[in-house]
């Protein structure tokens, strides 16, 4: 067990807990503060969201040991807060609820957007609201409601205290000391920019943690294995045949690059840096990275690893990859679900035809490697693949 000391809604708490419990489950069974709701647990719904220090947070992925020192508000704490006064008010007028579940979280987000982007349009409203999942309203009152309340603020019906929020990220007390043995962790890009930071800054990979993504596939390459294997090891002309992806820097085995993805509503573009180790005896090789979404709140960490070997008589290569990855933030709703090994396939199809192309000395298709990875239309295609498949099956048992 382990104390910590942190203020709650204005009062001075001491608690004993264990490491790993989070902070949403000390407010809601050892305060009573129910208001701050559970459903995914990972991260991705938004429901418990909170302010560390006035920012907003994930209380479910949040330890409370590293809240020591912190000012933590809920929302029973903000009953008086003027913001959310007028936010309470738009919301009932606009009916921007229904069964209530993730109004909390989603009213904690919307003050966030009032406080801190008083200009903000529709399309940033929905941007931010993005990592908050509403599986009622559809979304259309509780937009018009931020909209009512933005208003209302620039015509002068309340007072906005100036937000101290200077970036996105990872948030805590930023009173707690380091654990044994831990390093302070820097994004190789910093938020909000896309100047490249040193390299090496990043802890890669999963780092011991579990991921909520793992994806074993296999693909042929019609190149002998020796070709493909030289050809891997270049990363700068690698990237490129990946749809969506763009290097930025390389320096000896680390590479910095982005990533963009487009998911119907949700757009990202991840900023991260990788290591590629290979052993050349077994023809194979493991990729380590991490990345965060400079359009958002998601982050990434992963670890990939593929083994080279001959097809068709030493015409052709197949490659056995496993990808084990660690998806948090609104990105994450889409990381749980068997289609994802679909959607993987699919993806990993046009990287082989790319590096097919690559080989050739052709380049990528249709010049995807300057496109975001439309991940969106991918997964309309594997749905409808999943469900004739599903029907097909249903007629051959009347058939029989």
């Amino acid at each position: 067990m382990q104390s910590v000391q942190l203020t709650v809604n204005g009062v001075s708490t001491l608690e004993s807990v264990e490491p790993r419990l989070n902070l949403a489950d000390l407010l809601r069974e050892r305060l009573g503060l129910t208001g701050t709701h559970l459903r995914c647990e990972q991260g991705a719904c938004g429901a418990c969201t909170l302010l560390i220090d006035g920012q907003p947070a994930r209380s479910c992925i949040t330890y409370a040991v590293l809240c020591e020192g912190a000012q933590i508000t809920t929302i029973e704490g903000l009953e008086d807060d003027p913001v959310m006064v007028a936010l309470r008010r738009a919301f009932t007028a606009e009916h921007g609820l229904q069964c209530g579940f993730c109004t909390p979280g989603m009213l904690i987000t919307a003050r966030d957007i009032v406080t801190r982007l008083p200009d903000a349009d529709e399309r940033r409203i929905r941007l931010e609201l993005s990592g908050n999942l509403c599986r009622c309203t559809g979304y259309v009152g509780i937009v018009r409601a931020v909209r009512r309340a933005l208003e209302e603020h620039r015509a002068g019906h309340f007072v906005v205290a100036p937000s101290e929020r200077r970036k996105l990220g990872p948030v805590g007390s930023g009173h707690a000391g380091l654990a044994a043995g831990d390093m302070p962790v820097s994004m190789a890009v910093p938020m909000g920019g896309d100047t490249p930071g040193t390299y090496g800054e990043v802890k890669l990979g999963l780092a011991g943690k579990k991921p909520n993504i793992e994806i074993r596939q296999s693909f042929v390459i019609a190149r002998p294995q020796t070709e493909v294997w030289t050809l891997l090891g270049e990363i700068e002309r690698v990237v490129p045949c990946l749809p969506g992806a763009t290097l930025s820097g390389l320096h000896g085995d680390r590479l910095q690059g982005q990533l963009a993805v487009k998911l119907g509503p949700i757009a990202a573009a991840f900023n991260g840096e990788a290591r590629v180790i290979r052993d050349e005896a077994m023809q194979r090789g493991v990729i380590v990275g991490a990345g965060r979404d400079r359009l958002g709140a998601s982050r990434a960490s992963a670890e990939l690893e593929y083994r080279l070997s001959a097809e068709q008589g030493g015409a052709a290569t197949r490659i056995d990859f496993t990808l084990r990855a660690l998806l948090l933030g609104p990105l994450a709703q889409f990381g749980r679900s068997a289609i994802v090994s679909d959607l993987a396939a699919r993806i990993s199809d046009m990287f082989a035809r790319n590096l097919e192309r690559q080989l050739a000395g052709l380049p990528p298709a249709a010049d995807q490697s300057m496109r975001a990875l439309a991940a969106g239309s991918l997964l309309a295609v594997v749905i409808v693949g999943r469900m004739k498949r599903a029907l097909a099956r249903l007629l051959d048992r009347f058939r029989r």
